[in-house]
């Protein structure tokens, strides 16, 4: 069996300075921040390596440190992210990126270019009749046998009221569930495999999915 992926994360100081709205403090929170770390770790092992990776919904990097030991190139594409500044960031670490403004609806990439495409709590953004779209695009960048991995919160009471406790209704931002994702994958890529994250409380069932699909060769 693999060693589990650690998630290499900077002091919450220099990340914190990049974008201070992000959500990277619950990273380092007691009891929730655990969750959120393992969610990426799961995600992050079932990465294979390669030449080029691109992650969608990049944010502030925070999976940089961690592709960027697997891919010779590391590419992400976010609506918001300040693409400059996130890459002086992590150029100033080391690591060379290739950042763009873009959707995962239409992506700014030519065909058959990546041998990983990463999306991490992006999908769920989507409305349900967005997805075969997003799927379609992802396809399209990948290599032929590139793989595509994806996360997405579970839908139980558990999962909402951690968007509560942290000042957020559920519903507001999230429009497709994992089965609206899984179902749209389906209908484009082969399945590897879909894995759960179980809630730490016993009896509460998964409260994250992640999805690992292959592009026919």
């Amino acid at each position: 069996m693999a060693k589990p992926t650690k998630l290499q994360l900077y002091p919450l100081r220099d990340m914190a300075l990049e974008n201070p709205s992000d959500p990277i403090r619950f990273y380092f929170w007691p009891l929730i921040g655990p969750l959120y770390r393992r969610r990426v770790e799961m995600c992050l092992e079932e990465c294979q390596g390669g030449e080029r990776v691109l992650e969608v919904g990049f944010g502030i990097g925070l999976t940089f440190r961690n592709l960027a030991e697997l891919y010779q190139e590391v590419h992400g594409i976010d609506l918001f992210s300040d693409t400059a500044r996130v890459g002086r960031f992590f150029e100033q670490k080391g690591i060379k990126t290739l950042l763009r403004n873009g959707d995962v609806l239409s992506m700014p990439y030519t065909n058959e270019m990546f041998d990983t495409v990463l999306l991490i709590s992006i999908l769920e953004h989507l409305k349900p009749e967005e997805q075969l779209i997003a799927m379609g695009e992802i396809k399209r960048v990948l290599k032929p046998g590139g793989q595509l991995v994806y996360g997405i919160p579970v839908e139980r009471p558990f999962m909402a009221l951690m968007f509560r406790i942290m000042g957020v209704n559920i519903r507001t931002l999230h429009f497709s569930t994992e089965k609206d994702v899984g179902q749209a994958a389906e209908q484009t890529l082969h399945r590897v495999k879909l894995q759960d994250l179980k809630n730490p409380i016993i009896g509460f069932g998964a409260i994250y999915q992640i999805g690992h699909f292959v592009k026919p060769v």
